[in-house]
């Protein structure tokens, strides 16, 4: 008698990839909320490592990156708004995933909607990157995120692609 547990292993591997890209999801969303006191921490953070004399352009950015969104809370607030809606947008996605958790193979889409989305961050990070004068280190930065993004996607879409595919064949008759 064949054991079930590949099945079961492979349900629960798939699983777990899934709950890393969502936990990871949910913590790059969340951390837009706070966005200005986790700049004044990066800095406060980085001088104490003394990254200023080491990395001259981080530091500055950081400085300038800071300063604006300083501007921005004291004066423009609304503009702040803009970086809550995109962490909301992070959870909200995160929630999809919940489809895939429960039934892999009916809800690969949403796997591969994701890995879609991840593919188009790299033509956003070059194409808008120096629309808005983002230093091209962090657009790669950027464009890291959604290929280290689609990495975890691809492993459980392939696992999901072998659940999927039947164990026996089909007779020819049945098929038509």
């Amino acid at each position: 008698m064949r054991s079930p547990c590949p099945s079961r292993c492979e349900l629960k591997g798939i699983r777990a990839w899934l709950l890393l890209f969502v936990v990871c999801l949910v913590l790059s969303g969340a951390t837009a909320f706070p966005l200005v006191h986790e700049l004044h921490w990066t800095e406060d953070l980085l001088r104490s490592l003394s990254v200023p004399e080491h990395l001259p352009a981080l530091m500055d950015w950081i400085e300038r990156v800071r300063q604006g969104t300083d501007v921005a809370d004291e004066q423009y607030p609304f503009l702040l708004y803009g970086t809550d809606w995109l962490a909301f947008g992070h959870l909200v996605i995160a929630v999809a995933f919940y489809g895939p958790y429960r039934d892999t193979v009916r809800n690969i889409w949403v796997v591969e909607f994701a890995m879609i989305a991840c593919a188009g961050i790299v033509p956003l990070a070059l194409i808008c990157g120096p629309l808005r004068g983002i230093p091209f280190w962090r657009s790669v930065i950027d464009m890291s995120l959604g290929v280290f993004g689609v990495i975890p996607l691809y492993v459980v879409r392939r696992k999901i692609k072998r659940r999927e595919a039947p164990t026996s064949p089909v007779p020819l008759a049945m098929a038509t």
